[in-house]
């Protein structure tokens, strides 16, 4: 069984279902309300599937693109950032036809067909059946605490004041911060946490699908995106643009929760000469993807650098992303 997943996860050729016709584009879709998913169809299918035993495994993400289409990207070893070899994935489609989802993996002289049905994706050929059972990873600093002496930044309903055009989403599961909002204290050095949830966007791609963004110092943005299933580039989510793209993409589907730790450093000053970049740490759903990385300059957006401290900003680009439990913790 492993032989053969190996064997696709290595192929060249990629496997499809379809082509539609052109069509006009369809439209904007963007939900932040978990309610108005319970019966959607296509959001019980996209999401991530996994395969074997804790030595052998493998992963798939499932992607929704749209009006019953999906992008399905497979993993040896396992899921991103738990067993994944860092090897190509092999990539396919998937596509739902009078209720059923179809997926057909190719790759050189192996053909595994299937469908997705109640968290399972079942595929079978001529020599191999294989089942892949659906599976929703959380964080493991998820509902991080504040530590002593950590300013909470929003931890509860009230904590909005503490942000310039802070205000309270209310949600079926709760009551949560907006974006295109900034700190009233500034910050130099500090370790912090932040947690958020994306929309669900099947109908867009690239910058335009769940776009937001941490801002540190209101100087350098740590990317916020929905780029599950996506490579990893600095534009997309746990990257920092045009400087660094993250070492793994952690990024889960949308509509789940999930957690930037952040250590920073600030540049360092000599009067008006900078003489040391920021650095920074970042571990994005608990796995570091940004080791101790320079940030040479600010990114696009971004405040010029200097000596003193500055604000986080929760960037808006026009999508409902929400954000809960924050906090920092300065260092001297």
């Amino acid at each position: 069984m492993f032989r053969i997943l190996l064997a696709l996860a290595t192929g060249l050729a990629l496997g499809s279902l379809a082509h539609a016709e052109d069509k006009p584009k369809p439209k904007r879709i963007a939900i932040s309300e978990p309610k108005d998913l319970k019966d959607n169809a296509d959001f019980a299918v996209q999401g991530e599937y996994t395969l074997g035993t804790k030595d052998k495994k493998a992963g798939l993400q499932v992607v929704a693109k749209g009006e019953g289409k999906f992008a399905v990207k497979l993993f040896n070893g396992g899921l991103p950032g738990d067993g994944w070899d860092g090897k190509a994935a092999l990539s396919s489609t998937a596509e739902t036809k009078s209720g059923t989802t179809f997926v057909t993996v190719k790759a050189k002289d192996i053909v595994l067909t299937g469908s997705i049905a109640d968290g399972k994706l079942k595929l079978e050929g001529d020599s191999a059946r294989v089942e892949f059972s659906k599976v929703e990873r959380k964080s493991a600093t998820l509902g991080a605490a504040a530590p002593k002496g950590a300013v909470v930044l929003f931890g509860k309903e009230g904590d909005e004041k503490n942000w310039s055009g802070g205000k309270l989403v209310e949600l079926s599961d709760g009551k949560f911060l907006n974006n295109g909002i900034k700190t009233k204290a500034e910050f130099g050095a500090f370790t912090a946490h932040v947690e958020f949830r994306l929309p669900w966007m099947p109908n867009s791609d690239g910058q335009g699908r769940a776009n937001s963004g941490v801002y540190l110092q209101d100087r350098y943005e740590l990317q916020v995106l929905d780029s599950f299933g996506l490579k990893g580039e600095n534009n997309e989510a746990g990257g920092f643009y045009t400087l660094h793209a993250p070492k793994v993409n952690l990024c889960y589907p949308p509509m789940q929760w999930q957690t930037y730790d952040i250590d920073f450093t600030p540049a360092q000053f000599d009067g008006e000469k900078k003489i040391k970049n920021a650095r920074t740490t970042v571990k994005h759903n608990g796995v570091v993807i940004q080791d101790d990385v320079e940030l040479k300059n600010s990114t696009g957006g971004g405040q010029p650098e200097k000596a003193t401290p500055g604000v986080f900003q929760l960037q808006n680009h026009g999508d409902p992303v929400v954000y809960r439990n924050i906090w920092v913790l300065e260092k001297k």
